[in-house]
């Protein structure tokens, strides 16, 4: 069942959104070569608690961390670790905060010092992809309008969309109805309402978009072992233009518009 949301609750998740976002800004200052994911890990946690919020992942189905910090080849869902990034790593770093009650959840995948152009245009398309998608999250579209426009997009650019992980919706959970895949033929899916909370998420990889669970039933390679990355956002859809509550309320519209 979808769950619509209220006004109010509305503003709560911006919120929550806002503390999101701005884990994600502590995360993206200390980022360089020599830096551990676990003091990454360490850093956003502090944040989160300071700004009266809780991490969200921690404890989830028994997740160890704050953060999920998936390194290279690693497409989400990795544990912060004590190992140095190295010069050239790509960084892709999901954070969840709950704010009284509500969710929070945004990804973004980082450079580490001086990245190759191939890495740095697999971080571009992702990005780019989610707003592309963004462009059909209004009233009157179907669910899988975004999924096709993520997946055209990604493909065109020689890369591939992964499908075995889908976005959510979210609200006082983490996880709700519906299922957001990022790919698919448009036209399909429940209509869009405004009230509806969505935790659009594309997940590109450079190669193939094959992947493999590891033994620890978290960590998610890319079965070729090419990089992958990770662009995520909490968005409301309403009677106009979506917002996006994990980017400090901005209004949705063309990628060009974000830089």
């Amino acid at each position: 069942m979808i769950i619509l949301k209220s006004n109010k609750e509305l503003e709560i998740m911006r919120e929550a959104g806002k503390i999101t976002l701005g884990a994600l800004n502590v995360v993206e200052q200390l980022i360089q070569p020599g830096m551990t994911t676990s003091e990454l890990n360490r850093a956003a946690e502090k944040y989160i608690l300071s700004h009266d919020a809780t991490p969200v992942f921690k404890g989830y189905n028994g997740f160890p961390a704050s953060i999920c910090a998936s390194i290279n080849a690693q497409v989400v869902h990795g544990f912060p670790n004590d190992s140095e990034m190295q010069e050239g790593d790509i960084a892709s770093i999901d954070v969840g905060a709950v704010y009284k009650g509500y969710c929070g959840d945004a990804a973004r995948t980082f450079p580490v010092g001086n990245i190759s152009s191939e890495a740095a245009a697999l971080i571009e398309t992702t990005k780019n992809s989610f707003f592309e998608g963004l462009k059909y999250a209004r009233p009157g579209y179907r669910l899988s309008d975004i999924s096709h426009a993520i997946q055209s997009y990604v493909e065109a650019r020689g890369f591939s969309v992964v499908k075995a992980f889908v976005g959510h919706g979210i609200g006082r959970n983490m996880h709700e109805d519906p299922q957001i895949p990022n790919f698919g033929l448009p036209g399909k899916g429940p209509r869009l309402y405004p009230g509806m909370t969505l935790a659009i998420e594309p997940m590109v990889n450079q190669g193939t978009d094959q992947v493999d669970i590891m033994e620890d039933r978290w960590t998610v390679y890319t079965r070729d072992r090419l990089l992958s990355a990770h662009y995520e956002n909490t968005i409301a859809i309403t009677e106009g233009d979506p917002i996006i509550l994990t980017m400090e309320g901005q209004k949705g519209g063309a990628p060009h518009e974000y830089g």
